[in-house]
């Protein structure tokens, strides 16, 4: 399955544009959309999961149009996650999610399965018997990302599934979107660029409602090859002096200063040093390009 965007524009009553005629072609397997908060990526999925109708340009997905009469043939096909998500407190766990199964039009027995399985997976099921509020952000995130599989989606929406989990609850997480992506299209939307790194090979780069990359991992990567810089400053005031000038990436304290990645276009000075860039460099590069 591939979802096609062509031209798409969505301006709010303020004239805010929020998405300035986008085009992109999102392909099977799991997709990585990274962005600053702000960007545009949350509205995006937001038409995408047929909430918001766009002022222009058209969606098609496994062939179908995006339009009012086909909604709910696309809804069929949708799962979503957001990045805000209140599930009903006073229901157990368990009962919200085969309410919710059962909203979606999932056949009980089949629901409860899938429930089952899932929780098991999420480290849920000791958990299902537990009132929704009293579960913590972070289980409530991975009972979110549960509700959005029950009806087994052909396209899996995730805003953020990371947010509010512990490094090994989002290693779990990310292996489940991976098994769960054979076959299917998973779009990640996050602006943690190690998610991605561990999960997909394809990505598209969102600032100010306009995609500034689109394609692999790798040739991202390759673009911010020769404008990544090992700088190092005696102290922290040579070091703010640094940031202030150029875009930087990670900053470290050693004991004979502080080391910078920094970058830059041109060597920033004659005691940098070249270095290999990781994914979150490239993306820096490419989004400090644009401003």
């Amino acid at each position: 399955m591939s979802i096609k965007i062509k031209d798409l524009t969505v301006t709010f009553k303020n004239k805010v544009t929020a998405i300035d005629h986008a085009d992109l072609e999102i392909p099977g397997g799991i997709y990585g959309l990274l962005g600053e908060n702000g960007a545009g990526k949350t509205t995006l999925m937001r038409v995408l999961t047929t909430v918001l109708t766009p002022a222009e340009g058209t969606v098609v997905i496994d062939g179908v149009l995006y339009s009012e009469e086909n909604y709910p043939k696309i809804q069929k096909k949708i799962g979503y996650l957001p990045q805000e998500i209140d599930l009903y407190p006073g229901l157990t766990l368990q009962e919200c999610l085969e309410y919710m199964g059962d909203l979606a039009g999932v056949p009980r027995d089949q629901c409860r399965e899938r429930i089952r399985y899932y929780l098991e997976k999420t480290s849920l099921t000791e958990h299902r018997k537990k009132k929704m509020r009293q579960l913590s952000g972070g289980m409530k995130r991975r009972a979110g990302l549960v509700q959005a599989l029950l009806n087994e989606p052909e396209f899996l929406i995730v805003d953020e599934p990371t947010t509010g989990l512990d490094p090994e609850e989002r290693i779990r997480i990310r292996n489940l979107l991976v098994d769960f992506s054979e076959n299917r299209t998973v779009l990640f939307s996050t602006h943690v660029v190690e998610d991605l790194a561990a999960v997909c090979s394809q990505l598209a780069v969102m600032k100010k409602g306009r995609f500034l990359y689109a394609g692999s991992m790798k040739e991202l990567v390759r673009k911010a090859k020769g404008h990544v810089w090992i700088c190092r400053a005696e102290d922290e005031i040579e070091a703010r002096q640094i940031e202030r000038r150029y875009h930087i990436s990670s900053k470290q304290l050693s004991e004979d200063g502080v080391q910078i990645r920094v970058i830059s276009e041109q060597r920033p000075d004659a005691d940098c040093m070249p270095a290999e860039p990781t994914l979150e460099d490239a993306y820096i590069y490419v989004s400090g390009r644009d401003a």
